[in-house]
């Protein structure tokens, strides 16, 4: 029985790695880091478009030439979260230029198991595996077929601990994954060489029930019994004992849960996965209304949330999230507006007057206004704290003092009359937004035309006026990239991506 078939059941050929993957290979081939994929090597089509992600097993006398090589291919360091960081494991993010997909590798320098919120064995089999791992599909190193299925036994027994609520959750699909995993092994496995691994590990007795397991029809899962002994082996090469492991993986569920809460009903910048390489950075889209703002944001939150912490914020006034200043405000307005039929000079939508505004309007603009900088100067702060904790900060608008006619600027200028307390507070909050300017901005340009068809009751003259200005916009000390937002959904997707990762 060839190698090839011993190795994978899969009859399709593995694709090619994106380019900054096969450099990556290619650079531990030449300068003789050893290295394999210790996982399921049907996954990897997934890891190659970044819909999985990709667990490395390295020697550890490589570390310092690994680290090089991932710089120097690209890739970059995101450091993770306090509550699950494990110094034998680096996680790098790599970016695929053609494609836009973004890739996540999981360095392991030890090879460490256990259930997702505490992985507290370790497995010291890391040289032993690496001096056996043959290439597949001329590509990549994976662990040989009788490697994997002594690992798959081990992690079987060390993985699904009922204290962690994530093994709660997915029990029944990770316990039939393992199963589906080991049957597609379990007749490619030659005896003579599995004795041999689990030996070195386990000793000779142990060993040859280890092989018996591998055989029977429950396997890769022990028998309470042969269960005990395999974690007993494995006891000297915990992280933590049994007291202080029980203990680490309550706190790290009460963690799960208040992150799960924190996200779905407080929304405070709390580190989750991992932080952002070289720390926090704010990336604000801006444009004229209808150029696609909300949609490019909510694109990079969702390609770089699975990965990296990020929070969005809404700077606008329109359909997005307001804070609990301006809630009840934008109710009111909502109720009001009907009843408004033609509105003054400097206003955006709607039938537009020549004349000044009125006494009543001029008050309930006043009174609106004083809302909208108390939301942004709360947004405003939020986004400093969340960059000084490695997030990624993605806003729809920005703040901006340049041009009050422009979206997003000062609106009491607007009106004739206005406290001075008033005018000298609205300006306060936009001086800050003007000294903590964003990291990148993203200006999506679009034609007129785009901006009537998605914006019919915005005024044309406003709409001209508007994206005049755009250009002329610097905020000062930012990185300013254009794109074109009149191409495909596809090609805007793309740019975006390639502004975003050459700031993170």
């Amino acid at each position: 029985m060839s190698l090839a078939v011993r190795l994978s059941p899969v009859t399709d050929p593995t694709p090619q790695p994106p380019a900054i993957l096969a450099r990556l290979i290619e650079s531990f081939r030449q300068q003789s880091v050893a290295y394999c994929c210790w996982k399921n090597p049907s996954r990897l089509p997934d890891s190659f478009a970044g819909r999985s992600d990709l667990d490395l097993l390295i020697a550890r006398t490589a570390r310092a030439t690994a680290l090089q090589i991932f710089a120097s291919c690209g890739f970059k360091h995101a450091p993770d979260a306090a509550w699950h960081d494990d110094p034998s494991v680096l996680s790098f993010l790599g970016f695929d230029e053609s494609s836009g997909a973004l890739l996540h590798v999981h360095a392991h320098f030890r090879l460490v198991v256990g259930p997702p919120l505490f992985k507290n064995d370790r497995i010291p089999c890391e040289t032993g595996f690496l001096s056996r791992a043959p290439m597949l599909d001329n590509q990549m190193r994976v662990l040989s077929c009788e490697d994997r299925a002594l690992l798959l036994i081990i992690r079987a027994q060390c993985e699904l601990s009922w204290a962690d609520p994530v093994v709660w959750r997915h029990r029944r699909r990770n316990e039939q994954k393992f199963r589906d995993e080991f049957a597609g092994l379990a007749a490619d496995i030659r005896p003579e060489v599995f004795l041999s691994a689990a030996t070195h590990l386990f000793g000779p007795e142990l060993a040859q029930d280890v092989l018996a397991l591998a055989h029977r029809e429950n396997a890769p899962f022990a028998p309470f019994g042969l269960r005990t002994r395999i974690r007993r082996a494995l006891a000297p090469y915990r992280k933590c004992g049994g007291f202080e492991a029980m203990v680490a993986q309550g706190f790290r569920a009460i963690g799960l849960l208040f992150g799960v809460f924190n996200r779905n009903v407080l929304q405070t910048p709390r580190t989750w996965r991992r932080r952002a390489p070289g720390g926090g950075v704010v990336i604000a889209f801006v444009g004229v209304d209808g150029s696609g703002k909300s949609t490019a944001a909510a694109g990079v939150r969702q390609w770089l949330g699975g990965e990296i912490d990020v929070v969005q914020h809404y700077f606008g006034t329109g359909e997005g999230a307001p804070s609990l200043v301006l809630a009840p405000f934008k109710l009111l307005a909502r109720a009001i507006s009907p009843f408004i039929k033609t509105k003054p000079k400097g206003a955006s939508h709607g039938r537009i007057s020549d004349r000044p505004p009125g006494p009543l309007y001029a008050t309930l603009f006043a009174v609106w206004a004083l809302a909208v900088a108390l939301d942004k100067r709360h947004k405003l702060k939020s986004v400093q704290r969340a960059i000084r904790r490695g997030f990624v900060v993605v806003t729809d608008r920005y703040p901006q003092n340049e041009d009050p006619k422009f979206n997003d600027g000062p609106l009491l200028p607007r009106l004739p009359v206005v406290p001075e307390w008033l005018r000298r507070f609205e300006a306060s909050v936009y001086e800050q937004a003007r000294r903590t300017p964003p990291d990148l901005v993203v200006k999506l340009l679009v034609g007129p035309e785009t901006v009537m068809r998605r914006e019919p009751d915005m005024n044309v003259t406003i709409i001209k006026e508007r994206l005049a200005c755009i250009d002329t916009l610097r905020f000062q000390g930012a990185r300013l990239v254009a794109v074109d937002a009149k191409t495909s959904l596809a090609e805007v997707t793309l740019a975006v991506r390639q502004a975003v990762w050459s700031i993170i």
